[in-house]
């Protein structure tokens, strides 16, 4: 599966980085980059249960692949969507069906500091965008 340019500027930012905190600064950086969600995007049927934080998704398939929009009340978990989106947008249904989010942070060298709580609101994002697929699939 080849990356996006955005998943592939993504990888290069995050490979310079030398320690933790470089990577937070730059977390949050990414963070600032998500389009901001609608009063009427940010309701109850757009938000991902099983994460800890507030967290809103959605969904739009477009020439069979998926773009997606998403939105967090929490400053780290807004980077970490960021770093997803860029992974997964564009990608075909079968393609979103397969990607493994933790080797993707794995990548990115986040993986260790992804806390258990965040890994599974991660993984709850990811299982609501295929449920997303499965709704309308490509």
């Amino acid at each position: 599966m080849s990356l996006s340019a955005s998943a592939q500027e993504a990888l290069d930012a995050f490979g310079h980085c030398s320690g933790w905190e470089q990577r937070a600064r730059l977390l949050m950086q990414w963070g600032e980059r998500l389009a901001p969600l609608s009063a009427a995007e940010r309701s109850e049927s757009q938000r991902v249960h099983g994460c800890e934080s507030q967290v809103w998704l959605v969904g739009e398939l477009q020439q069979g692949r998926w773009q997606f929009r998403a939105a967090s009340d929490a400053r780290l978990l807004r980077g970490l969507l960021a770093l997803l989106l860029a992974r997964v947008d564009g990608l075909s249904t079968e393609e979103l069906a397969s990607l493994d989010p933790a080797d993707w942070f794995g990548q990115l060298g986040l993986a260790r500091q992804l806390s258990p709580s965040r890994s599974n609101g991660l993984n709850a994002v990811l299982q609501r965008m295929r449920e997303l697929t499965l709704n309308r699939p490509g």
